[in-house]
Formats: C-alpha cells, sequence, structure tokens
C-alpha cells in the first residue's frame, strides 16, 4: 500500500484518467473527490464487497442449477 500526505485541496492522479482531491477535512473525517471515466466503476469499499458477495451467490446459485438440470 502507498501512503500518501495530502492537505485540503491537494489532489492526486491514478492511471492517467483518475484523479482523487481531498475536498474537506474535519476531525477524524475527510471527504475526497473522485474524477474518473464514467467506465471506471467507483464504490465505496462496503458496497464493492456486498456486489463481490451477491455475484458469488447468484454465481453459486446457477451452478447447482445447472447440475441439477444435468441430474447430478
Amino acid at each position: 500500500m502507498l501512503a500518501l500526505s495530502r492537505k485540503k485541496n491537494e489532489a492526486l492522479i491514478i492511471n492517467n484518467n483518475v484523479e482523487v482531491t481531498i475536498l474537506e477535512v474535519k476531525g477524524d473525517q475527510v471527504k475526497i473527490g473522485i474524477e474518473a471515466p464514467r467506465e471506471i466503476p467507483v464504490y465505496r469499499k462496503e458496497v464493492y464487497l456486498q456486489i463481490q458477495e451477491a455475484n458469488q451467490a447468484s454465481s453459486d446459485a446457477s451452478a447447482v442449477d445447472a447440475l441439477k438440470s444435468l441430474g447430478l
């Protein structure tokens, strides 16, 4: 993991097309802004993990259905 120090209104660039800017710092909370192309999804980690779990559950259910249709 790369750890960087940034102050309010400072930014960093990822892969030439994603810009992350520090918008506000209040106590232990930091508000960030992210500019990225529309085709790059940006999620909070907890939401991303929920999506991954739902996809896995759907994939598992599809595999079970496929096996049932084969009589296994």
